[in-house]
């Protein structure tokens, strides 16, 4: 299998220690046959997969994201399922997902009455046969929550013994007299 991928910051020995190779993004969406996502939501990247980017995909391509929703305008991912450009997605996001934390909230809040469209849009899409949607728990393994206790409990019992782990700001640690 030929893997390709697209990155703002390409590093070289990566690629090469992997064997993978870097692609400008339009090649790769014209080359693959399955395309994953991986990254960060940010105003470079809302709707990075839209209507045009769509188009420029092989006809029966598979998309899977499972980086943020908002990486993929839903309404070209409806059209892409509809005319056959997509042969099928896997998501474990979903665009608007994080406005309906309580239902009640999108009736209230006039901020969050976009995520009322989003409602609709997920709907439609989840209700495809050829649509995969997980929770976005992939963290969830029985291995993943176990390292995330032992981890925990680490940093617990290397504070107490004034030796602390996993240190996010050390300069903190100076200003109490620890180190």
């Amino acid at each position: 299998m030929t893997v390709l991928v697209y990155d703002v910051k390409p590093q070289e020995s990566l690629a090469e220690a992997l064997g993978f190779q870097f692609a400008p993004l339009d090649r790769l969406l014209q080359e693959s046959d399955i395309i994953s996502l991986h990254v960060p939501y940010n105003d470079a990247t809302h709707h990075l997969i839209d209507r045009q980017k769509f188009s420029m995909m092989r006809k029966g391509a598979y998309l899977i994201n499972t980086a943020r929703g908002g990486i993929v305008d839903q309404r070209a991912l409806l059209e892409a399922l509809d005319d056959g450009t997509l042969a099928g997605a896997g998501l474990d996001v979903l665009e608007g997902e994080e406005y309906i934390k309580e239902e009640k909230s999108v009736l209230t809040d006039t901020e969050r009455t976009k995520a009322l469209n989003a409602v609709g849009e997920n709907a439609l899409i989840l209700q495809r046969k050829n649509v995969v949607y997980t929770p976005h728990i992939g963290f969830n393994t029985r291995e993943a929550v176990e390292r995330i206790l032992e981890t925990t409990v680490d940093s617990i019992l290397g504070f107490a013994s004034g030796e602390p782990k996993n240190v996010v700001n050390p300069d903190s640690l100076e200003n109490r007299g620890r180190k």
